[in-house]
């Protein structure tokens, strides 16, 4: 059975991927532009409140320091239905994090290190954030990760629910027909026409020599193996010369922009029906996903109906989509 991997390692990478992809842990601190007229950080908006939780106000200078934070630099560009999906986020974290705080979950001293740590790594000033305020926020984002991995702690994929969906999706571990092929590439014409006159009615042993000592391409130290190939894998005026050879046969001299090709068709494997057994890791990881997003899902829902929360849409700086 498939487990859950450890939180902190998971909950850290994913949000130090975030903040490197972002580009949000820079020392800028403007909101992204919108397309559409606003700036998640109007000045004369940032102080209003946009959300109220368990008592608790939140204003737009909140939200729009998790926005830069989640989407990056002012150069992003956000609509009213992007920001609004933003907004939608911001509420389930506060949301969490105060549900945490009143269950007694909390991040380490150990764990706020580490986190830190990964932080300052990838951000190219070598600070760890532009100021107090972005490193609570990112850390909010690992404690949501440290809460939820605890609702998910338990869920598990059992080998019955591994074998039924194998049985239920068998189209989709289908094979279609590979083969295994071999080069020998050279920049001249006439070269490649000299060696193949040599090797056409050469056995494997034989091509794989004239590869290994004339072939320029980078396979051929290998005896000039390309590796397996399905359709669809390789350029497509390579792919009509490759599967149209019969096993073991060579080809004609193909020209391409990347030189003057003698391929070899060393197997063909059929298509074939995985067995269950070789995909039990992919299943599991699957399954094993949609378990922990439903778990998560039923916990916000959880929360939202349980928690005393209001949000006060107008006093966001766009039109929030369905107000």
């Amino acid at each position: 059975m498939k487990r859950n991997p450890d939180f902190l390692a998971a909950a850290v990478l994913a949000a130090a991927a975030l903040c490197l992809g972002a580009g949000a842990c820079g020392g800028k601190t403007g909101s992204p532009p919108a397309s559409e007229g606003f700036r998640l950080d109007d000045p004369q908006k940032a102080a209003l409140p946009v959300l109220t939780v368990e008592g608790i106000a939140f204003t737009n200078a909140d939200f729009a320091r998790f926005a830069r934070l989640t989407v990056g630099e002012p150069e992003a560009s956000l609509t009213a239905e992007a920001a609004g999906r933003l907004f939608d986020d911001f509420v389930e974290r506060k949301l969490i994090v105060l549900s945490a705080a009143a269950r007694g979950i909390d991040l380490s001293d150990e764990e706020k290190e580490k986190s830190l740590a990964v932080f300052k790594l990838n951000r190219a000033e070598g600070a760890v954030s532009s100021s107090e305020a972005d490193n609570a926020d990112l850390l909010e984002g690992v404690l949501v990760e440290k809460y939820m991995a605890l609702e998910i702690s338990g869920i598990t994929v059992p080998e019955d629910e591994i074998a039924a969906y194998y049985e239920a999706h068998k189209n989709e571990f289908l094979q279609p027909e590979r083969l295994q092929v071999s080069q020998i590439l050279l920049s001249s014409e006439g070269r490649a026409s000299e060696i193949l006159e040599k090797i056409r009615s050469a056995g494997e042993n034989e091509f794989r020599e004239a590869a290994r000592t004339s072939s320029e391409g980078p396979e051929a130290k290998n005896g000039g193996l390309m590796g397996v190939f399905s359709l669809g894998q390789l350029p497509l005026e390579l792919e009509k010369v490759i599967f149209a050879l019969e096993e073991g046969r060579i080809s004609r001299v193909v020209q391409s922009p990347y030189g003057y090709h003698i391929f070899r068709l060393d197997r063909k494997f059929e298509p074939r029906l995985r067995s269950r057994g070789e995909t039990v890791p992919l299943i599991e990881a699957r399954l094993l996903e949609q378990k922990n997003q439903a778990a998560r899902d039923a916990r916000v829902a959880s929360l939202k109906e349980t928690m005393s929360w209001k949000i006060r849409t107008e006093n966001l700086p766009f039109v929030y989509p369905g107000s």
